[in-house]
């Protein structure tokens, strides 16, 4: 009965809509009708501004870190990730916003983030590496994604290795738009980056 009620509490705190309700109640927007109309951290940054962008990614990335924990707080049988896994489902298919949800970047870290801190450390500079070239968070997000693919593979852990494609897999799947625009040459670039910096000496 306890692991099903945790398993619940985890699909609730990944279906916590971060960028919604900060977009509504300090800046009387909803991030969902504005630029990519997602409601993740990359459209919260383009649509309300770097502090409510650190703000929901802080609150995203604490949720997968708050689910993946549960079961160790409270000494279950559950894995950990399988807890982490189900919030970053809440968080794409979250209840409160009629489960329209994000693209779990943000909560799948805090999830490998709670679970192995090394492995979120080589992920998350993996991602800074490829968004400094790239210039575009999407691309960076997926490139990191199947980089962590193979480092998995050298963590010895089973579960690790399972959840991190599992993880990759539906990631890439939900930016499936943003591949298009990537292969279309439309896909938003951030202020900065090789890419970014070349695209502004060329005009």
């Amino acid at each position: 009965m306890i692991s099903l009620i945790t398993i619940i509490a985890a699909y609730l705190l990944g279906s916590i809509p971060s960028g919604v309700w900060i977009g509504k109640l300090f800046y009387h927007k909803d991030v969902r009708e504005y630029g990519s109309g997602n409601m993740g951290t990359t459209n919260t940054f383009r649509v309300l501004g770097t502090k409510a962008g650190i703000i929901v990614l802080i609150m995203d990335i604490l949720k997968g870190s708050v689910a993946t924990l549960l079961p160790i707080w409270f000494g279950l049988s559950l894995h950990p990730l399988l807890t982490g896994v189900i919030a970053s489902v809440g968080h794409t298919i979250p209840i409160f916003v009629n489960f329209r949800g994000g693209k779990a970047v943000a909560t799948s870290a805090g999830i490998i983030l709670a679970y192995n801190p090394l492995f979120f450390t080589l992920a998350i500079s993996s991602f800074l590496i490829y968004l400094f070239v790239s210039s575009m968070v999407s691309f960076a997000s997926m490139a990191a994604c199947l980089t962590a693919v193979v480092i998995s593979f050298f963590m010895g852990d089973i579960w690790l290795i399972i959840v991190t494609i599992s993880l990759t897999s539906y990631i890439i799947y939900r930016h499936r738009a943003n591949i298009q625009r990537i292969k279309d040459g439309t896909e938003s670039l951030v202020p900065f980056g090789l890419r970014y910096n070349k695209q502004k000496d060329s005009k």
